[in-house]
């Protein structure tokens, strides 16, 4: 976390005249410290619900009410339709089962698997690691 917080938050000093306090207000101070590891923290927690927001959005209020485009082309008829509630939540909801029930079942079994070597070892701001110099 510190390391890729320096690294990233870093690229902002490219920027002209700005850079510097860009950084400055992304690390809330002169350097990455437990504010900065706070903010990207927080950022990461709530980005997720944000985009489950506005996919709810997208999918309840505006498909839903307006309906998706014929594939075919064909509008002749309102029977070629196929409904939106039973039909696409139903196939919607089993991918999505389907796909946590794999993740869950390879993160129990083997947990280490997704982890990175890296996490293992406990920071140290006075070294930067051999891969980032």
């Amino acid at each position: 976390s510190f390391w890729g917080d320096t690294v990233i938050t870093n690229l902002f000093s490219a920027v002209p005249y700005l850079g510097g306090d860009i950084v400055n207000l992304l690390w809330g101070g002169y350097g990455v410290a437990g504010p900065t590891l706070n903010r990207f923290f927080s950022l990461h927690f709530l980005v997720p619900f944000l985009m489950i927001f506005v996919a709810f959005l997208h999918v309840f209020v505006f498909l839903h009410e307006n309906g998706s485009s014929n594939p075919l082309g064909s509008s002749l008829n309102n029977f070629s339709k196929v409904e939106f509630f039973p039909y696409f939540i139903f196939k919607d909801f089993l991918g999505i089962f389907f796909i946590f029930f794999i993740f869950f079942s390879f993160c129990l079994f083997y947990p280490r698997a997704m982890l990175d070597c890296e996490n293992f070892i406990e920071a140290n701001s006075l070294v930067t690691p051999v891969h980032i110099q």
